[in-house]
């Protein structure tokens, strides 16, 4: 009982978390917000999902369940990799970015200029 209790909550919390950063994907206004949403919230909600799995199956099989423990590991490893990734990829090729994402220019004053 207690068991399935844990279970259906991290499904629910890894169900609401990949639903929140669906939405975000499509709702954001700029590719460096949404660079966000499947790499945070998302991330997080197939790995709840994925423990949930994991303890599941290594509690009802006999031994340990690894394989989804694997998967998690290697979708929290990449994940910031590849979102590193394409944020440089998207700064190279100058992506358009809304007033909120552009970087904050340093403002010279002109008696600095003349020293």
């Amino acid at each position: 009982m207690l068991l399935e209790i844990i279970l259906s909550a991290l499904i629910i919390i890894g169900a609401i978390f990949t639903l929140v950063g669906s939405i975000g994907l499509v709702k954001l206004p700029d590719f460096y917000m949404r660079l966000h949403a499947p790499t945070k919230a998302t991330t997080l909600g197939v790995g709840a999902i994925l423990i949930a799995s994991a303890v599941f199956f290594s509690l009802t099989d006999e031994g340990l369940s690894l394989h989804e423990l694997l998967i998690t590991l290697f979708l929290f490893i990449t994940a910031p990799v590849s979102a590193h990734l394409m944020a440089k990829a998207a700064l190279h090729i100058q992506a358009k970015q809304i007033e909120r994402t552009k970087p904050i220019q340093k403002q010279t004053h002109s008696s600095e200029s003349s020293l």
